[in-house]
């Protein structure tokens, strides 16, 4: 029996269990341990695909497998996150509800990207992990003390903005450029290369806040190059 057919299961399921961690620490009241689950479930969701691709093992099952453990990790654990920064800021419990519109529109996105045979080379709309990565970042940067200080500081209708726009770019169409590189030429992949030579400098400046800033990163230049190529045809 060859186990190594299971190794990408396998991995699809530590996301979901880091996930699960995630949304525990919550319970906790253990915000700062989110991020790390997140990071690790980030890696699982990465090699999971990879390991698939490499022993040939990709099937319906683990196509859905890999949304449904994404569904909790990506998707309802940023909206308690969400959730839990609203209630940091002095929302009440029925302004924070507005927090789980992420997770709707988590599951919109999935379910859209599970049909939609073009989002091979490029996505439509914001990428769960990135959505994700972007939330789960934002207590960084609103430490800053240029920004607000502290969430405590931050006037609820900021993050209650952030959840509408954020989950409006879940559900969107625009595209965004996705980081595989069939070649490693300068020429065909200038826009990814260039990406992540901002990205290295934003995490040499701004260290842990520059998480969710790569984000806003990513999705600027994926909009300037949508904009800049619609101009030349």
């Amino acid at each position: 029996m060859n186990l190594l057919r299971y190794l990408p299961n396998t991995l699809t399921c530590l996301n979901l269990v880091c996930g699960c961690l995630g949304l525990l620490a919550l319970w906790r009241n253990e915000p700062g341990l989110v991020e790390y689950y997140m990071w690790a479930a980030c890696i699982f969701d990465f090699f999971d695909g990879f390991a698939a691709r490499l022993l040939k093992v990709s099937s319906p099952i683990g196509k859905d497998l890999d949304s449904l453990a994404d569904m909790v990790t990506f998707g309802v654990l940023p909206s308690f996150f969400m959730y839990w920064m609203l209630q940091q800021t002095g929302a009440s419990d029925t302004i924070a509800y507005a927090a789980f519109l992420l997770v709707v529109c988590s599951a919109l996105r999935l379910a859209v990207f599970n049909n939609d045979a073009t989002q091979s080379d490029s996505f439509r709309g914001v990428p769960t992990p990135a959505n994700t990565l972007f939330i789960i970042g934002l207590p960084h940067i609103l430490s800053l003390d240029f920004v607000g200080g502290g969430l405590a500081n931050v006037p609820t209708v900021v993050l209650i903005a952030i959840t509408v726009i954020f989950s409006l770019l879940l559900v969107s169409r625009f595209e965004l450029f996705a980081l595989k590189f069939k070649s490693f030429g300068w020429a065909d992949n200038k826009l990814r290369y260039s990406f992540l030579i901002l990205a290295g400098i934003l995490l040499l400046i701004f260290k842990q806040a520059a998480i969710s800033l790569i984000i806003l990163l990513y999705i600027g230049l994926s909009l300037g190059s949508s904009v800049f190529s619609r101009s030349r045809s």
